[in-house]
């Protein structure tokens, strides 16, 4: 009899909730938000944030989110609530967050900030900087498995390396972000991402992460293999110099939809089959050379 009561108390004891233990987060732009519990109610205005923040299993305290924010599934039913850098304030205050997830770019967060409201600005542009942000975001929502995450990404990424031919590993590549043209860098997630599956990038990394480039460079550097979106391959014929490139004269190029961007333009958890998309890549238009 007493070792039942025993029994009943401590399971009691384990099913109560834990008391409140109040925690601070810093985040990028070096803003420290203190939380008195957890989060329950969350805004994301960054896609990238919105996809970590469901790989760590808190999807279902998202209340809205960005307009380019569609993965996984399950967030096409939410409330959207414009751009990360133009949200729409008042739509965001009246969903009551207790945590609002935006980039270190956009200046809408001293206006949220002002209203009371809980900001948290993280923005990776490095492999460096996605390991800290799904950190970060572990912490801010009060979940483990950031550590797991982070071990999942790094042996996706692994064996998409290890599954490209030895003799494609090398090959020069031009990865096109935007038409403007904004190029990936070396110092970039995507250009790392290049670097661990053994391909050369012909962006420097004294460039910056994500620059503005100017066509000549590419005409110079004439890379083997050239990665962008559909919308920039078909101006790339129009630059000047740009026709005269082999790669775009044989066909040496990868044309991606807007799903596949999606992909590889957001680094956390979906970056093993970014991997895996630039390997196909390198493998169907190098593997015939």
């Amino acid at each position: 009899m007493i070792r039942r009561r025993l029994a009943a108390a401590l399971t009691l004891l384990a099913l109560a909730p834990l008391p409140a233990v109040a925690y601070e987060v810093k985040d990028d732009a070096g803003v420290s938000t203190r939380f008195d519990a957890p989060p329950a109610r969350i805004v994301s205005l960054l896609p990238s944030l919105t996809e970590t923040a469901c790989a760590l299993r808190a999807c279902a305290r998202l209340v809205a989110v960005d307009r380019y924010s569609n993965w996984p599934p399950e967030v096409a039913k939410l409330p959207q609530v414009g751009g990360g850098l133009d949200p729409q304030v008042e739509a965001i205050v009246a969903l009551k967050p207790d945590l609002v997830l935006m980039a270190t770019s956009s200046r809408a967060a001293v206006r949220l900030r002002a209203l009371g409201l809980k900001v948290v600005q993280l923005e990776p542009r490095t492999g460096a900087d996605m390991r800290r942000v799904v950190a970060s975001l572990g912490r801010a929502l009060q979940v483990g498995g950031a550590d797991a995450l982070l071990r999942n990404i790094d042996e996706g990424v692994q064996a998409a390396a290890a599954a490209l031919p030895a003799p494609l590993r090398g090959t020069r590549v031009y990865f096109e972000v935007t038409p403007t043209p904004h190029a990936a860098g070396r110092g970039s997630f995507i250009g790392e991402l290049m670097d661990a599956l053994g391909l050369v990038n012909i962006v420097g990394p004294e460039l910056g992460p994500f620059p503005h480039i100017s066509p000549e460079l590419v005409v110079r550097a004439a890379p083997d293999l050239i990665m962008a979106s559909r919308a920039s391959l078909q101006d790339m014929a129009r630059r000047p110099g740009w026709p005269a490139l082999k790669a775009l004269r044989e066909g040496r190029t990868c044309a991606f939809d807007g799903a596949e961007r999606d992909i590889l333009v957001r680094p956390g958890p979906r970056m093993p089959e970014a991997a895996r998309l630039v390997a196909r890549c390198v493998t169907e238009r190098m593997g015939k050379q």
